[in-house]
């Protein structure tokens, strides 16, 4: 396993603010706001009514109209997103691989709310029957990994993971460790979507997101005035294939290396000792085989809560010191897409890589000093690196890490 290098051929993001890569990465480096009075239905009773939603995305105009029936919003923006990797990859019919050699590892964590409700309509209507949420949804995280991959040829390993904001990270994490084993490519990513009213009323009864109605002034990470995030939708997908093969088949570009990932669970709540995330940076570190010195720009997980901000903040410091790299979270112009927001920090990870410059975080501008955090405030910041860390955490105490390096 450890003579496997593993990277990204392929990446394909479906964000608010950007339909595609380059458009998604133009938008974050001009900072154009996606965060939204929400359309998709009324919120007029709802006491937070702002989001990330993705506007003038037609299913029909990318995914074939049988598909239509038997997706939701989440899973096609999914399919879309893998379409667009697989091409930027090269990865097509007269690719020479075998449908045994190329799998699927995904991640989503709510995107099952707007196909279960459907669902459950459809039993009230029905008749007496009974399907636990639970068992919907594990279907649906089944049927999101499996559509990709029906309908792209791909019977490898496979497998969908759940881990709220983590879970994309998780997902990046796996798909290179099954490389690691042997399958020569995985198409991997996390996409997510919940803006149903169920939906919404689920993601506002957790309490993190912010009751603000200026989209300016609603999601703040790391800011005094910090009150909590705005949802999002949408996420990222990406091509992650064996270095060697890669060349191989001669891909036309290679995006970046997934050179090391971690993940940990914090403690217990009350137990005395100190949360997870700095130990999933130090072990990714160790995996990539850096010290934090190597590291130019860390894209934050941005919770955008006081008392998670402050332990984000701890971690950082006590790893690379006060100030001692550039940290960003430009996913305040998209709001947190949940199993999505990792890998949408991936791919800007990767593109920052390319480009040599870091998307600014928007609107944040009153950082504790004590905090010690050299944030990228008002405009994008140029870079001189050849490694990126990206960060996220999932509610109750998962954590993930990843670090990404140049070729």
């Amino acid at each position: 396993m450890s003579g496997v290098r593993t990277v990204v051929t392929g990446l394909g993001v479906v964000a608010p603010g950007g339909l595609g890569t380059e458009e998604y990465w133009k938008a974050l480096l001009s900072g154009e706001n996606g965060i939204t009075r929400l359309s998709r239905f009324d919120t007029s009773g709802y006491p937070a009514t702002l989001a990330g939603e993705i506007r003038g995305f037609d299913a029909a105009e990318h995914l074939p109209s049988r598909l239509l029936p038997q997706t939701d919003v989440s899973t096609r923006y999914a399919l879309v997103a893998a379409d667009w990797a697989l091409a930027d990859a090269g990865v097509g019919p007269e690719t020479a691989l075998a449908d045994y050699d190329m799998g699927v590892v995904t991640s989503t964590a709510q995107g099952g709310f707007d196909f279960t409700h459907r669902e459950f309509r459809k039993l009230w209507h029905q008749g007496p029957a009974y399907v636990s949420v639970y068992e919907s949804f594990a279907w649906f995280y089944a049927v999101n990994t499996g559509q990709i991959s029906i309908r792209n040829g791909m019977r490898g390993p496979s497998a969908a993971l759940l881990g709220e904001q983590a879970g994309g990270l998780d997902a990046v994490g796996h798909a290179r460790r099954t490389v690691r084993r042997g399958t020569p490519l995985v198409l991997s990513g996390g996409v997510d979507s919940a803006f149903d009213p169920w939906g919404w009323s689920a993601q506002l009864a957790g309490g993190r997101v912010t009751t603000r109605d200026d989209p300016e002034r609603a999601y703040l990470p790391f800011d005094r005035e910090a009150a909590g995030h705005v949802p999002g939708e949408g996420g990222a997908m990406f091509v992650v294939e064996d270095l060697a093969v890669a060349r191989r088949r001669g891909a036309e570009r290679i995006h970046g290396e997934i050179a090391g990932y971690a993940a940990t669970f914090d403690p217990r709540p009350g137990s005395g000792r100190p949360p997870g995330l700095r130990r999933a940076i130090d072990l990714a570190l160790a995996d990539a085989g850096l010290t934090p010195s190597d590291v130019g720009v860390v894209f934050a997980d941005a919770a955008a809560l006081p008392a998670l901000d402050r332990a984000e903040a701890r971690a950082l410091r006590e790893v690379f010191g006060e100030r001692g790299v550039p940290v960003t979270a430009p996913k305040t112009l998209t709001g947190r897409m949940y199993a999505g927001g990792g890998p949408a920090d991936v791919a800007a990870a990767l593109l920052s890589l390319r480009d040599q410059v870091a998307p600014a975080t928007a609107h944040t501008a009153d950082v504790p000093r004590e905090y010690g955090l050299d944030l990228v405030l008002g405009e994008p910041r140029a870079l001189d690196t050849g490694a990126a860390l990206v960060l996220a955490r999932g509610r109750h105490g998962f954590n993930a890490a990843v670090v990404l390096t140049a070729l």
